[in-house]
């Protein structure tokens, strides 16, 4: 089963943007929102929301640049485009700005709704756990700039996932994080950045990361409901 393109719209502005949505094949666990790295929502993301779907969740994977930059890129990376992609980022805040469009996806899905995110994503994901409501638990995977947020607390089960040999996360502001959070889960693996995805990808690290949040997310609400 194969998700699709559709239009969400925020209710405090109107502004109608996109998102990929992929029902649940089977079963359902819940909603699911992934939130996208700086690219967009790329290839890679909706594949995974498909995979997602198809263990029982409803994926949506909300388009957050397109008041700057609208649609779906072709390319899991384009490197030509970063220098606008990071001045774009840097002008929300690295999701700050962004959040009251997550709070779209998240009430468009029925609960339990789980958050995960990767990269711009990640640290957006930190923020929505901190600021959104009608989140059962949130995955953050290699958020760059969680540690400017690092004041924040999630108000629902939060887990982390760092690369040890991340250039773009150094590891005094890991130790930041998790002294400021000890009760929160911030795992180490032996990757870099963006260990999920398909331009970094490292199999060992991105299945037992993805296993511990699939085990998060089940243990907060995601088990198998009706058909």
């Amino acid at each position: 089963m194969m998700g699709e393109r559709i239009a969400l719209t925020n209710p405090a502005d109107g502004f109608a943007f996109g998102a990929y949505h992929a029902p649940p094949a089977e079963a359902r666990r819940g909603g699911l929102v992934i939130l996208h790295a700086i690219w967009g929502v790329t290839p890679h993301l909706r594949a995974l929301a498909d995979d997602m779907a198809g263990e029982g969740y409803e994926v949506l994977v909300p388009s957050l640049s397109d008041r700057f930059e609208p649609g779906f890129p072709d390319n899991d990376v384009d490197p030509p485009r970063l220098p606008r992609r990071e001045v774009w980022a840097e002008s929300v805040g690295w999701g700050a700005g962004t959040l009251g469009d997550v709070q779209t996806a998240i009430d468009h899905l029925a609960g339990p709704v789980f958050v995960m995110g990767f990269c711009f994503g990640g640290t957006t994901a930190w923020l929505a756990a901190s600021r959104c409501t009608g989140i059962a638990a949130t995955a953050c995977f290699y958020g760059g700039a969680i540690a400017r947020y690092v004041d924040e607390t999630p108000r629902c089960p939060t887990i982390l996932h760092f690369g040890k040999t991340d250039p773009l996360i150094p590891p005094d502001e890991v130790a930041a994080i998790t002294a400021a959070h000890p009760d929160i889960p911030a795992f180490l693996y032996d990757a870099g950045h963006a260990f999920v995805a398909p331009n970094a990808y490292h199999a060992d690290s991105a299945r037992l990361a993805m296993l511990r949040t699939r085990q998060l997310f089940q243990r907060s609400g995601g088990g198998r409901g009706e058909a």
